[in-house]
């Protein structure tokens, strides 16, 4: 028996990575003592938040066929198992990595850690679109990928304006 996922399972992971993604800056941020990064933490929260209403408007638009189970799954196991996968997946949803700051990284330290985190997370999607059926929404898990792509383009801007200034 191989695992099949929907695409609205996959959104459904891809919320909880975006949120614990969020928690990692926000922990970031409480961490800081200077103003200016704490704002900047602050900024890629929020950027982690626009992620989020993303994968939630992606989900509103699915169809019934989109949505349809892959399995029968009457005690809703399926959703934990979801946030296990999304928890302990090694990328930016991981909840753990937020703890291991201790407040004297610096902020290309912090920018470093962050682009690791969205490469691993792109390489954990690419791994699930194979886990989708085509009717299921498997070409909408490029959307994901996409966004994330964007995400990462924007952190290595940022990086590169941090090493010069």
């Amino acid at each position: 028996m191989s695992i099949r996922f929907n695409i609205d399972e996959i959104l459904e992971m891809a919320i909880r990575i975006e949120t614990n993604g969020r928690a990692f800056y926000l922990h970031a941020a409480e961490i800081e003592s200077d103003n200016k990064m704490i704002s900047f933490f602050n900024k890629l929260a929020a950027m982690e938040e626009q992620h989020i209403r993303t994968f939630e408007r992606f989900r509103e638009d699915l169809t019934d066929t989109e949505k349809e189970g892959q399995i029968y799954d009457p005690e809703g196991q399926a959703s934990m198992y979801l946030s296990v996968m999304a928890d302990t997946h090694g990328g930016e949803g991981d909840p753990q990595i937020a703890k291991t700051l201790t407040g004297k990284e610096s902020l290309q330290e912090i920018l470093n850690i962050a682009l690791s985190l969205e490469k691993q997370s792109i390489l954990f999607y690419v791994g699930l679109k194979d886990l989708v059926r085509q009717k299921h929404g498997k070409d909408k898990v490029d959307a994901i990928i996409d966004e994330e792509k964007q995400h990462i383009a924007q952190l290595s801007e940022i990086l590169r304006n941090v090493r010069v200034s």
